[in-house]
């Protein structure tokens, strides 16, 4: 008989091959804050924490009788609705239709399936920003493309010399982030389209994520991929993604969408519809109802005005200095040390933060501060960043 052959193994579990989940590493710092005898005040999450405005509840349930299937596209409600919102707030030019927008189930899924649905795969790469979200990494592991982390203004200063020559040609995405989360900078229209330019002649989908674009603080606009001062007046290639969970309080509802090429509106669209992925009518409806309430965006974005206004002079008392941070629910901070020794500083003081190494090497001395707690939370962590530097406590590292 002849010997057996060991038959190759019939997959290999993506899960294993993943870093651990970032938010589960904090659980001993969350457990110290907790340990506070006035309680933690938990600003690591950035999750709305605010009533979802009762306009939108109202449209929820008038459309909770949808015992139909909804459409990938979206009712053509929702599709005017985000046209007319892409023009009024983002700069897009009159011309944008039906055939430019896209409804997503949130924005976290698409940033982490869009070089899947774009067809990057092994042998490709996808570029994101130094200091970024981590989904736009994992998206690029969960193809098998090499993960470019790039500092995106030096990019649109220097263009070829900022990128490492060994994936140079090999980059088929392109992430932008302005408002950055974490860091809040916002970049300007010239950079942004310099970056534009350079993916264009090499053929690189150039996508932005611009979630936070309407809660600025220290600048006076954001611009978006979609703007023509970006673009040049053409959208070939360009992506512009959104969501309404911060501006609006829909983290919840999962409302969010795309926007940009019409040609890759429909590749997503074609993989969406076999794949069955559709915001449910009720949803669609609610955000239909959402796009269109700019004073409820408005009242938002004063409520997290205040919640900035008492926690960053109180940062800075205690020696923290605040960079970046012009646009969002971030203050992204040092004290000069080692982000996981401010990190269980400022548990210490019952106030859970985010590492920066969550969001790649260059975030070493920083933490990431949420505004995202309620007035009285926000109020208790003044009080104690204020206590501890009039005590003169030594700033974290403390």
């Amino acid at each position: 008989m002849a010997d057996s052959q060991p038959s190759a193994p019939r997959r290999a579990p993506l899960a294993s091959r993943l870093p651990a989940f970032p938010w589960d590493t904090l659980e001993e710092a969350k457990a110290r804050a907790a340990a506070h005898p006035d309680g933690i005040v938990d600003l690591s999450v950035g999750t709305p924490v605010d009533t979802t405005p009762e306009t939108i509840q109202q449209a929820l349930a008038a459309a909770a009788d949808s015992h139909g299937y909804p459409t990938t596209v979206g009712t053509a409600e929702l599709r005017d609705a985000l046209v007319a919102f892409l023009i009024r707030h983002r700069g897009a030019p009159e011309s944008l239709g039906h055939e430019h927008v896209l409804p997503t189930v949130g924005s976290k899924e698409l940033v982490a399936h869009l070089p899947f649905e774009l067809g990057i795969g092994k042998g490709g790469a996808v570029a994101f920003p130094s200091v970024a979200y981590p989904t736009y990494e994992m998206g690029a592991i969960f193809v098998g493309a090499t993960p470019v982390p790039l500092d995106m203004e030096d990019l649109a200063a220097r263009g070829d010399a900022a990128v490492p020559e060994a994936v140079r040609d090999r980059i088929g995405l392109l992430w932008l982030n302005s408002p950055s989360n974490p860091s809040g900078a916002v970049m300007s229209a010239e950079s942004m389209a310099a970056v534009v330019r350079w993916a264009r002649e090499r053929g690189i989908i150039v996508a932005s994520d611009e979630c936070y674009a309407l809660l600025p603080w220290e600048v006076e606009e954001v611009p978006s991929i979609l703007d023509p001062r970006v673009s040049g007046g053409d959208l070939t290639g360009l992506l512009c993604v959104y969501s309404l969970s911060k501006q609006s309080n829909l983290a919840g509802y999962r409302t969010a969408f795309v926007a940009g090429d019409p040609q890759l509106i429909g590749e997503l669209t074609a993989i969406r519809k076999q794949a069955g992925m559709m915001l449910p009518g009720p949803i669609q409806s609610a955000m239909a109802t959402a796009l269109g309430d700019d004073d409820a965006v408005r009242a938002q974005h004063e409520v997290y005005r205040a919640r900035r206004e008492t926690l960053r002079p109180a940062l800075e008392a205690l020696g923290g200095e605040i960079h970046g941070s012009q646009a969002g629910l971030y203050l992204w901070t040092t004290f000069g040390d080692d982000c996981l020794s401010t990190v269980d500083g400022l548990a210490d003081l019952g106030i859970l933060c985010a590492p920066g190494m969550f969001y790649g090497e260059a975030g070493a001395q920083f933490v990431r501060i949420a505004l995202t707690a309620s007035d009285e939370r926000i109020d208790a962590a003044a009080r104690r960043l204020t206590r501890a530097a009039q005590d003169s406590r030594p700033a974290p590292s403390f």
